[in-house]
């Protein structure tokens, strides 16, 4: 089992930058791969990025790509996402989230096994 708790979040202005930060319990933790999901009140949970065990492939939401940037250091059980150029509509409650098998579904919340309690992320415009 993984527990997973975010750090970093906070108020920023728009056009700032803000790391996020996801510390995982347990010696498993490279065994699993990482993603970044959010939550903007009153819509549903979003992906935002995705890093594979070792950490050698990532993958971005549409909306984040080229701001954003997701990386993890297996030795301090911790996973990060740097995020560059933030815009009010990035505003809402970040998730990490962690689960094992194949890349397929990786963008969707549904396949993931664990999860972190959020962490508030707001940009005023």
């Amino acid at each position: 089992q993984v527990q997973l708790a975010e750090s970093g979040g906070g108020l920023v202005q728009a056009g700032g930058s803000l790391r996020l930060s996801c510390a995982a319990s347990g010696r498993t933790f490279s065994s699993y791969a990482m993603a970044w999901f959010r939550q903007a009140l009153g819509k549903e949970r979003e992906f935002v990025a995705y890093i594979t065990s070792n950490g050698d492939s990532t993958y971005y939401g549409d909306s984040v790509k080229g701001r954003f940037t997701i990386s993890r250091d297996n030795a301090k059980n911790t996973m990060y996402l740097q995020m560059n150029s933030l815009k009010f509509e990035d505003t809402a409650v970040y998730y990490c989230a962690a689960r094992r098998g194949p890349l397929l579904g990786l963008g969707s919340r549904k396949t993931y096994d664990y999860w972190g309690q959020g962490t508030q992320v707001t940009v005023s415009s």
